[in-house]
């Protein structure tokens, strides 16, 4: 009897090893086993609190703006969102102000006229000075990202510099920390968000700042410059050419991606004192070193000033974005209306509490050899806030002691286990590895095949865009049901296995018994499954020194922190009884409130920036984006839900979760395929181009020819032909022939050479001239370039001819020889200048000692490739286009880049054999 009662007492703990001796009596006589099952509600409770948890983090980290206060409110001294809504209106009232435009010019009077009266205004032991700044003629030429084999050219760019410091302190005029964003914009778009409503937040904490620096130890320089978006152009001119640039010890950047929201923190460092002053002050902090993690993989195809300031000026700092609705982003509906009330006022509070404690504190040197991208010395910091409330910041070198800590004691205790379990345990291990290979084949299967089908049913490659909350039904709901089959197979494998190993041990336990004890044992090492699967991630994030290595982290210790505590026993004769929901409840708080908002911020920015993946239209295929979102939710679901997954297999919600994942999946499908969720609005648009083409590539000198037409085709994947028919005009669509502009290529398009011949003039082909050619020790040919009345141009060299160039303009050489990188036998000069820039320039060009004139295309054909190709871009709207853009859809925007052409285009080459 009394053996009886331990025994059964033990039935009520923690799971052991069955490889003793002990015999048990038979349950049937007394000691009794119920067959382990929970309730199919409470797993659907669990699954709801999950992902209402889940939202609500989100909701709470990035939806939760302050408000916004009038100039009252703010006082003399603080922040007003209401004042610098007004400086955003104002600035989108000219319209788009790209480089070279008149109305970028109206922009520039109107920062510099507001910052004259700031000057004005200041307090009287404050010196503000104004400095309008006109760069000479330049050449930026980064290493990194996407600038790699090309130039960017500039010329007659003005801009505004304000430099506030304490009166009777000069030496703080010798460290100043950098404030900088851009005034100008993309030629599609006012640009509220990208970037007037930075500009009107910097103007505001200038106002602000000019009544508080009397106190500084620094000063605050507010760099309002140009030409950000051709190339980075008016912080490389900054940097490199004017007078107060060696005083600069800490730069800010200030963009966007989107309009409004949060302005959250996504490049630090790399020293990490700004991050770790903003820590100190920020009233509302937003920022995840996740989102750094992203950027600077290249998955965004984005860059901005703040590489800049680290690369060529060595500086650390910040870089600020706003990333709400990131699919207006470049286009007409980057507009103020859709600037969310309080999304300046959380910036501006933010950056004013900083700024006054960075400017009352000592700064550090900045460190030239941070723009070396082999410097790898610094201790670069791991950030990440916790609820918009609290921002976490730690050093590099503590997060590897973290790592190496929890990796460490993990694949300790898995040993220990294995030492003590023997072949059994070690078979279970690897069963247990088995069921989360499987559920991974099995949820990216399943996701992925609706995303092969979505793609083939509906028209629209992207046709959740306008509600990226759809892709839980669309996507979500066939992961779950992928992962939960692929999970319950590796249940079901690892308790046959378990349920042999009793007899083999040879145990008097009953079939049921030994049954039963199987399914609970089966059902913990799926939960440990998961904490070996979290960390095999940590290995490989710790190896690669990425700075978000702190989620795995945090998914490993918390679940194991809490099975340890609710689960975990250390006799070996314990029979495993059913997982408490404690576990799951105390195991995923932490994981769920530090992690869930950022994964789901990032997937909505991907999710916006799909409509405009396709830097080179046509080139990729049009079921891409939806694989791409589908692997992310297989991803999100084999990762967050894994030990919830765990408990669903001895209970009786496995059909109630098919179901509703099935009706959820139903109910998205209906949304899409009913048009209540059209796949585009006026809002949030498809982005197209509209260019009018002339091009006399087809010969050289006096025998160029030219051919014009008129090319529509869109960044965001998919067909044009709903777009054409509501259109018309004679445009024919395919992808017969690529049709290269130079910097990118469109691979499917449409066409149209009806009524193509107006709106332009002989005199407006630009020209490429040879003159000279010289046969030597090495062969050099002189090339003249005249863009006509163009000022902005790309112009692409072909390197498999040619090994070096030199650039020269008006004011001398501008490129010199040697490093001179290519990408894909191509380098890329790109010029932009404002109304009075230069049009002609001279190119030397090197040739390569051993040259083909022929290459082979990846078809296996032969292309004939030219030694130089322009095109030019003027900003004009010849009769065809202004016809073509009133009938385009309301659900068609332009789009505008630095690397796309304006409304008229020009093309010229020279080809080898000139």
């Amino acid at each position: 009897m009394r053996q009886r009662n331990e025994n059964a007492s033990e039935h009520n703990q923690d799971e052991g090893d069955f490889s003793s001796s002990k015999s048990y009596e038979d349950p049937g006589s007394m000691l009794r086993l119920q067959t382990p099952k929970r309730s199919s509600y409470v797993i659907l409770a669990m699954f709801a609190l999950m992902f209402y948890s889940s939202w609500s983090v989100y909701h709470y980290q990035y939806q939760n703006l302050p408000m916004p206060l009038t100039a009252e409110q703010a006082g003399k001294r603080g922040f007003s969102e209401i004042e610098a809504v007004k400086h955003v209106k104002t600035l989108t009232e000219f319209g788009p102000h790209s480089v070279g435009f008149d109305a970028l010019d109206l922009a520039v009077q109107y920062v510099l006229t507001t910052v004259e009266k700031i000057k004005n205004t200041s307090h009287w032991e404050v010196d503000a000075e104004v400095d309008h700044f006109h760069p000479m003629m330049g050449a930026n030429r980064l290493s990194s990202g996407l600038f790699i084999g090309k130039t960017m050219i500039y010329a007659d760019l003005n801009y505004v510099v304000l430099r506030i410091s304490p009166k009777y302190l000069s030496e703080a005029r010798e460290s100043a920390i950098l404030v900088s964003s851009h005034i100008d914009t993309v030629f599609s778009t006012g640009g509220a968000g990208d970037c007037s409503s930075c500009i009107a937040v910097m103007l505001e904490l200038a106002r602000g700042i000019s009544q508080w620096a009397h106190g500084f130890k620094n000063s605050i320089i507010f760099l309002f410059n140009v030409g950000e978006e051709e190339g980075l152009n008016g912080a490389h001119s900054f940097i490199t050419q004017h007078p107060w640039r060696e005083t600069v010890r800490v730069a800010i950047d200030l963009e966007a991606m989107g309009i409004g929201g949060k302005s959250g923190i996504f490049q630090a460092g790399p020293q990490p004192w700004a991050i770790e002053k903003f820590a100190m002050v920020a009233k509302y902090p937003s920022a995840q070193i996740i989102v750094q993690d992203v950027f600077s993989s290249g998955f965004t195809n984005s860059a901005t000033d703040f590489q800049v300031y680290k690369e060529v000026g060595g500086l650390s700092g910040l870089d600020f974005a706003y990333t709400d609705k990131t699919a207006v982003y470049h286009t007409k509906n980057d507009k103020l209306e859709l600037l969310k009330a309080g999304s300046l006022q959380h910036l501006g509070e933010n950056m004013m509490a900083f700024l006054l404690q960075a400017a009352s504190s000592p700064v550090p040197e900045k460190d030239v050899s941070l723009g070396a991208q082999e410097n790898t010395n610094h201790d670069p910091a791991i950030y990440f806030d916790i609820l918009g409330t609290y921002l976490v910041v730690y050093h590099q070198q503590l997060a590897n002691m973290l790592n190496n800590s929890v990796i460490l004691q993990s694949v300790s205790i898995l040993i220990m286990c294995l030492l003590v379990g023997g072949c059994p345990a070690a078979i279970s291990l690897a069963l247990s590895c088995f069921s989360v290979v499987i559920t991974w084949i099995f949820s990216l299967s399943l996701s992925v095949l609706v995303a092969f089908i979505l793609s083939h049913v509906f028209p629209s490659a992207v046709p959740y865009v306008t509600s990226p909350w759809l892709v839980v039904g669309l996507f979500g709901s066939p992961a779950v049901l992928g992962a939960l089959a692929g999970q319950h197979i590796g249940f079901l494998t690892l308790q046959t296995y378990l349920s042999r190993t009793y007899v083999k041990r040879g145990q008097t336990l009953s079939p049921a018994i030994q049954a039963n004890l199987a399914q609970l044992e089966a059902e913990r090492w799926l939960f440990k499954s998961g904490m070996l699967q979290w960390l095999v991630v940590l290995v490989v994030a710790h190896h690669y020194k990425i700075g978000s290595s702190y989620l795995p982290l945090v998914w490993l210790a918390s679940p194991a922190f809490a099975y340890a505590l609710l689960e975990a026993t250390l006799s070996l004769a314990r029979l495993p009884r059913p997982l408490k929901f404690a576990t799951l409840l105390v195991g995923l708080s932490l994981p769920v409130l530090i992690s869930a908002g950022p994964i789901i911020k990032i997937i909505g920015v991907l999710i916006g920036m799909a409509v405009r993946l396709d830097s080179n239209p046509g080139g990729i295929p049009e079921w891409q984006v939806n694989v791409i979102v589908a692997v992310i939710a297989g991803a999100v679901v084999c990762l967050m839900l894994v030990y919830l997954l765990s408990y669903v297999h001895l209970s009786g919600a496995k059909g109630s979760l098919v179901l509703a994942a099935c009706i959820l999946f139903g109910l998205s499908l209906s949304a899409m395929w009913s048009g209540i969720v059209p796949p585009y609005t006026e809002d949030i648009a498809r982005a197209v181009n509209v260019v009018h083409v002339v091009d006399t590539r087809g010969g050289y000198g006096e025998n160029q020819q030219p051919i014009s037409y008129v090319s529509l085709f869109s960044t965001t994947p998919g067909k044009l032909t709903e777009e054409i028919e509501h259109i018309g005009e004679g445009f024919d669509c395919g992808r017969n022939e690529a049709l290269d502009f130079v910097s990118f290529s469109v691979t499917y398009g449409c066409l149209t050479y009806d009524d193509s011949e107006s709106g332009w003039s002989q005199s407006d082909i630009p020209m490429l001239h040879v003159e000279g050619d010289t046969v030597a020790e090495k062969r050099v040919t002189q090339v003249s370039i005249d863009t006509k009345d163009a000022k902005r141009w790309s112009l692409a060299i072909n390197s498999e001819e040619i090994e070096d160039f030199e650039f020269t303009g008006d004011s001398g050489e501008l490129v010199a020889k040697g490093d001179n990188s290519s990408v894909d036998g191509w380098h890329i000069i790109r010029f932009s200048g404002g109304k009075n820039a230069p049009t002609k320039s001279n190119l030397t060009l090197f040739w390569a000692r051993k040259h083909t004139q022929l290459s082979v295309k990846t078809d296996g054909t032969i292309e004939d490739r030219p030694l130089l190709k322009l095109r030019t871009d003027v900003n004009r709207l010849t009769p065809k286009v202004e016809r073509i853009l009133k009938k385009l859809p309301p659900w068609c925007a332009l789009w505008g880049k630095s690397t796309f052409p304006y409304t008229l285009a020009f093309f010229a080459s020279l080809p080898v054999e000139f």
